[in-house]
C-alpha cells in the first residue's frame, strides 16, 4: 500500500511510520522539519506544510491512503481544523482514503458528557482536547463524500510495548477492570494500521484501549 503520512516526526506519527514500514508498506513521510527522518527502503521523505494545498495535492497524488498525525499546536498558517478541512478537500478530489490520529477528550464518559468536560480534566491538556473535538465535528459535518476514519486513543497514551492486544470501541471511553483507560503509542499505531489494511470504521470515530 502506498501511504502518505503527515506528521511523521511526531510522537505518534513516528510510531505509525515504524509500524507501516514493519508491515511492508511504501510510506511518504511528510514533516515541516525532516531532520529526524531518514530515507530508507520503503520510506520517501518530503518536507512541506500540511497547510500548503498545492504541496499536499502533489504529495497525495497516486497514494492509496493518507494518514494525518497532525499537531494541535497553532501555526501561523492555521489550526488543526484548517488542516483537516484541507486534507478532506484534497482527498475528496483525489478519491483517496484518509485516517486521522485523534484525541480522547471527545469520548463519552456518560450520556451526553464527554471526557474533556469532566471537572477533573487536566487544564494543560484541554486546548489540545478541544482542538481534536472540533476536528472530529468537521469530519462528521463535512466529510460525507470522503472515506475517512478517526481513531481516538485511551485517556492515557504513552510510549510503551507493542503487544498487539487491545480492545476497540466506538464513541465511549474504554476502561479496564481497574477503571483505567490507557494504551501505548506502539499499540495505537498497530490499531491504526489494522484499520488501514482492513477498513471497519468508514466515516466513523473509533477508539482503542487495553
Amino acid at each position: 500500500m502506498r501511504i502518505v503520512l503527515f506528521g511523521a516526526t511526531g510522537r505518534i506519527g513516528s510510531r505509525v511510520l515504524a509500524e507501516a514500514v514493519r508491515r511492508g508498506h511504501e510510506v511518504t513521510a511528510v514533516a515541516r522539519d525532516t531532520g529526524g527522518l531518514v530515507e530508507r527502503a520503503g520510506v520517501t521523505v518530503r518536507g512541506g506544510s500540511v497547510y500548503d494545498k498545492d504541496f499536499v495535492a502533489e504529495v497525495v497524488s497516486g497514494a492509496d491512503l493518507v494518514i494525518g498525525a497532525i499537531s494541535t499546536r497553532r501555526s501561523p498558517e492555521g489550526t488543526l481544523v484548517d488542516a483537516v478541512r484541507l486534507l478532506l478537500d484534497v482527498t475528496r478530489t483525489a478519491g483517496v482514503r484518509v485516517l486521522f490520529v485523534g484525541g480522547a477528550g471527545s469520548l463519552e464518559v456518560a450520556a451526553g458528557r464527554q471526557l474533556v468536560d469532566a471537572p477533573d480534566f487536566p487544564g494543560a491538556y484541554k486546548p489540545e482536547a478541544l482542538a481534536h473535538r472540533d476536528a472530529l465535528e468537521v469530519l462528521r459535518g463535512e466529510g460525507g463524500e470522503v472515506d475517512w476514519s478517526y481513531l481516538s486513543p485511551a485517556a492515557e497514551i504513552a510510549p510503551g510495548a507493542r503487544t498487539g492486544k487491545f480492545h476497540l470501541g466506538g464513541d465511549e471511553l474504554l476502561v479496564d477492570d481497574k477503571g483505567e483507560s490507557r494504551i501505548s503509542m506502539e499499540d495505537y499505531a498497530v490499531a491504526l494500521l489494522d484499520e488501514a489494511e482492513r477498513p471497519a470504521h468508514t466515516r466513523q470515530r473509533f477508539t482503542v484501549a487495553y
